[in-house]
């Protein structure tokens, strides 16, 4: 099959295959806990995790996706091409606070760029034991960065292939090399006894050393994988098992080099197929661990449950057949709960035991139902103890490839409360048991640093509704009396419709809330129909809190969070909550005016900016802006286009900094020089008096200018500039190349500043490109780079058209900035400004060129 005629999906396996090798080749070349690769993804502002080793990717969701202008380390790798080295919790809080304070942990991290072409691709991220500087992982930096290099060239290779370098699907998840050859590994198998057909999967395989590429082929595969007598001895418990006879116990089995490995089986269960668990026995002591009094089961590094003893079967409730060899959330999806979640991270990623205590679901566990009723394996009846109460007391022990978990019933404390709970990764008693302390600090840091009222809100859904195991949030900002909703996420469509611009006197939950700055909670919705009779009910039985934004007294809109299950709030539980909605009230306030500014410095730009370029006779001009999407999306850049005399002024420059005050300072300097171009000054005269105002205006900012003095009869253009990069002339012939006339230095620096003139000649389809450095500038490159690439562009794709009157040079300015354009992060605004002398087939003057001015 060739490369054009191959499956799709084939050439996403190839992916995903590549990508899981090299995350597990960089876990065992630098001796990380975990490495992650991202990729690019189908949105471009966002990263996806592509491939995991080391970590279960379910209890790490949260990083599925990374928003390519957050503050995290990996986000900062692919942005700036710069590799990120975090030898410490310390460097990592000082650096990324909100990155420690969601995994309060102590490793290191590296970050490395994945390059693809003239791009990043991607990055790559490795999590370590922490060191004492940057300096002790240099090696460790080295290797990864070579294997970033590697991986680089082959996805190069995949993608000229045909193969979408790009991510959109869950994680591929590989476990790290083992530190011993088969520690922790499972593997599940079913027996067919009439066809005499073995299924194994491929931890079956790797635990008999069965052939990884060879159909298995019954009693046959265990008479060559086994021991002779452990092979005839397995044969026959399975046709007993086949017969509704398992053994009581797992099954000590040896391969030939000795290793010992357990074997569990299970009965037909409504098939004729025996299913079968193949574990590794060096972790655990087999028999002697079936015997322990409490629960003890294992988990490997990617959540699959190795190991379980009968107190575990039945402390969990659930069949050992439907928990050795599975995900333990699949098995026992009720400790999905968060603070289960965020206590196992702390497990892998932190070398000490972990304790803490969980409330089971009401229902008590049923006995395994193919072990026959009330009574495990060896016919003792079940310990009543393993029904006292609702809470488990769990400690899990971490080890370089297995989790030990240790499990015992837990009574209520006998004041009332959900049960102890010892403190992990600084979690302080003032937090309700199930919200870790970091959670409320997470929120606090994250908040800060949003600044719109939707980032407000998405930060609210990924950091506030996780802690507490929502699943609905609404936000209603007020306005002139009444309450408009700025965000919801979970509600059904059209659910909220009806109280969209309530006003103030409406007897509604999330009207009186804000009215009396009291928080109202409701453990299910019949308290909620009951206190509120007639209001309409969403289709969920859940619990609902309705919590007031007020900022200093100043009522600012209301909360709504909305959960699948009733629940209890503690009193703990409200007073947090009622505490972080001060939080989420204070950051809306603030984005509230952050709105106002930017709508009031979007509007000054688009005031200042020409809305149309002059066209004077024998010159056609474009101009294009597209503003930085970091910070207020507004800034200094300008460009214009001046006839005075017999000739026209093209100027562009490039104010410092971002905002209303840069707006502001680009507006009066672009007023000076089209008050100078007009009085058709020279362009040194031009410059240096603008840079004289400048100076006087004494604003805090320098700007870069070039001042162009073009005679369209005859194309010499003088050229002068104060510390701008060099513009590009495009001959007719597509011969292109860079203008490198001295220079001055910047706007407002020095009073009696200088600035040389240069002369050029343009003849007619010539073209002339006025740039700021936000279009040649990447992170990680040099500007000349940059340079040499739009000299490129403009090459390729300047040539004018041939049919009288088209306004071709629009469209060049179209291709010149169609990458950037499409780009979700740019930290610099972009101008550019083309000119270019009439040929006699595209003479028909005009009236103007409208400007290209994009600030939203």
């Amino acid at each position: 099959m060739t490369a054009s005629a191959e499956d799709p999906h084939d050439r996403r396996d190839r992916l995903a295959t590549l990508l899981a090798d090299i995350a597990t080749e960089a876990a065992g070349a630098v001796g990380a806990r975990a490495v992650g690769v991202f990729l690019r993804s189908a949105d471009p502002g966002v990263l996806r995790l592509a491939a995991l080793t080391g970590l279960p990717a379910r209890l790490f969701r949260p990083w599925w996706q990374v928003q390519i202008d957050r503050p995290v380390p990996i986000a900062d790798t692919f942005r700036t091409g710069a590799q990120i080295v975090l030898p410490n919790a310390t460097e990592m809080m000082r650096r990324y606070p909100q990155f420690a304070a969601a995994l309060p942990y102590p490793f290191a991290t590296i970050s490395v760029p994945l390059p693809a072409g003239d791009e990043t691709g991607g990055a790559l991220t490795a999590l370590l034991p922490p060191a004492t500087d940057a300096a002790g992982l240099l090696p460790e930096r080295e290797r990864l960065t070579r294997l970033a290099e590697g991986l680089g060239a082959r996805l190069r290779r995949l993608a000229q292939d045909g193969t979408a370098l790009v991510w959109d699907t869950e994680p591929v998840g590989t476990l790290p090399p083992a530190e011993y050859s088969a520690a922790g590994r499972t593997g599940r198998f079913t027996w067919d006894p009439v066809a005499d057909a073995l299924t194994a999967d491929d931890g079956v395989r790797a635990l008999l050393g069965l052939p990884a590429d060879e159909p298995s082929s019954g009693e046959a595969a265990l008479t060559t994988a086994l021991a002779p007598g452990d092979a005839r001895r397995l044969v026959t418990l399975l046709r007993e098992t086949a017969h509704g006879k398992p053994p009581a116990d797992p099954v000590p089995v040896r391969i030939p080099g000795g290793s010992l490995r357990l074997v569990d089986l299970w009965p037909p269960d409504g098939s004729r197929l025996v299913h079968g668990v193949v574990m590794d026995a060096g972790p655990v002591a087999g028999q002697a661990a079936d015997r322990l009094p409490q629960a003890v089961f294992t988990m490997d590094r990617l959540g699959v449950v190795g190991y379980a003893n009968p107190r575990a079967e039945r402390l969990l409730g659930v069949p050992r057949a439907r928990l050795v060899g599975r995900g333990l959330w699949e098995s026992v999806p009720w400790l999905s709960q968060p603070t289960c979640e965020d206590h196992l991270r702390a497990a892998l990623l932190s070398p000490d035991p972990v304790h803490f205590h969980v409330e089971r679901p009401p229902a008590a566990p049923s006995p395994s139902p193919d072990r026959g009723g009330g009574r495990d394996r060896d016919g003792r009846e079940d310990d009543p103890r393993d029904y006292e109460g609702d809470w488990l007391a769990v400690s899990v022990y971490p080890g370089p490839d297995l989790l030990t978990f240790s499990v015992v019933p837990s009574n209520p404390a006998a004041d009332g409360t959900t049960g102890p709970e010892e403190p992990v990764a600084g979690q302080s008693a003032s937090i309700p048991s199930g919200v870790p302390a970091y959670r409320p600090i997470v929120l606090a840091i994250a908040l800060n640093e949003a600044v719109t009222a939707q980032q407000v809100s998405a930060v609210v859904v990924q950091e506030l509704l996780p802690a507490f195991g929502g699943r609905r949030l609404a936000i209603y900002l007020l306005q002139d009396r009444h309450l408009y909703r700025a965000w919801e996420t979970g509600f059904p469509e059209g659910f909220l419709e009806p109280f969209e611009g309530v006003g103030l006197e409406e007897r509604l939950p999330g009207v009186e809330t804000l009215t009396t700055g009291k928080p109202l909670f409701f453990g299910s919705m019949r308290d909620l129909a009951d206190a509120y009779p007639g209001i309409p009910l969403d289709a969920t039985e859940g619990a609902r809190a309705f919590l007031p934004l007020i900022a200093s007294g100043r009522r600012v809109g209301s909360c709504i969070l909305g959960f699948d299950r009733e629940r209890r709030f503690t009193t703990e539980e409200r007073t947090v909550l009622t505490a972080l909605a001060g939080l989420i009230a204070h950051a809306m306030e603030k984005a509230q005016r952050y709105d106002s500014e930017a709508a009031l410095a979007r509007g000054l730009q688009r005031a200042l900016l020409p809305r149309r370029l002059s066209a004077p006779p024998g010159v056609e001009t474009a101009g294009r802006y597209l503003p930085g999407t970091q910070g207020m999306d507004v800034g200094g850049d300008w460009y214009d286009v001046v006839e005075a005399g017999d000739g026209v002024a093209l100027v562009i420059g490039d104010v410092q900094g971002h905002g209303v005050q840069a707006a502001a300072t680009m507006g009066q300097l672009r007023s000076v020089v089209r008050a100078f171009a007009l009085d058709d000054r020279p362009p040194d005269e031009v410059l240096s008096g603008t840079n004289r105002l400048l100076i006087d205006l004494d604003p805090g900012q320098f700007a870069s200018c070039c001042y162009i003095r073009l005679d369209p009869a005859t194309g010499r253009a003088r050229i002068a500039r104060a510390g701008h990069p060099p513009p590009l002339l495009r001959a007719p012939d597509g011969r292109t190349g860079r203008l490198d006339t001295p220079a001055g230095v910047v706007l407002g620096v020095i009073t009696d500043a200088r600035y040389p003139v240069a002369e050029v000649t343009l003849e007619p389809g010539a073209i002339l490109a006025l740039y700021t450095d936000g279009l040649v500038e990447r992170p990680g490159l040099d500007i000349d780079d940059g340079i040499g690439a739009l000299r490129t562009a403009l090459a390729r794709g300047g040539a004018p058209a041939t049919r009288p009157g088209t306004r071709w040079l629009a469209a060049v300015a179209d291709r010149l900035t169609a990458a950037t354009r499409h780009t979700a992060d740019r930290p610099d605004d972009i101008a550019l400004l083309l000119a270019a002398r009439r040929t006699p087939d595209t003479g028909t003057p005009d009236t103007g060129t409208p400007a290209q001015v994009d600030t939203e």
